[in-house]
């Protein structure tokens, strides 16, 4: 995949960025750099929100290789973005699960609607 800069980049409450934003053949890459709980699902949710509000995004991958932990605003922050993307028949992938997380997505059942893949290029080359 070729190298891009990131659009954005969310902040978190510990001061890092939380999150950067690229995107590839109208597929949002949102590359997760920090745990998805309660202290950052806030400016990720709103900084996707404002890239989905731009209207040329036909799917969303979540890279998962920078995070250990989810907790249920994030997977709140994950339907979220599922609900409003297929009303307008896009799709949601996600990529870089690590075992604690494939435990919470097996868990919740988010597996059902967001598919799993080996890579970011896997993904987005599903999502055309």
């Amino acid at each position: 995949m070729e190298k891009q800069e990131p659009l954005k980049k969310a902040g978190s409450t510990s001061g890092k960025e939380a999150a950067e934003y690229h995107i590839k053949d109208r597929c949002l890459i949102i590359k997760v750099k920090q745990d998805l709980d309660h202290h950052n699902t806030l400016s990720i949710r709103e900084q996707s929100d404002k890239l989905l509000d731009k209207g040329q995004i036909k799917s969303i991958v979540f890279d998962f290789s920078g995070t250990d932990f989810m907790d249920s605003s994030g997977i709140g922050v994950i339907m979220g973005r599922y609900k409003r993307l297929t009303l307008s028949g896009g799709k949601i992938f996600v990529t870089g699960i690590n075992r604690n997380l494939d435990r919470i997505f097996r868990m919740s059942g988010l597996y059902r609607i967001v598919p799993k893949f080996d890579s970011i290029e896997e993904a987005v080359a599903r999502s055309r």
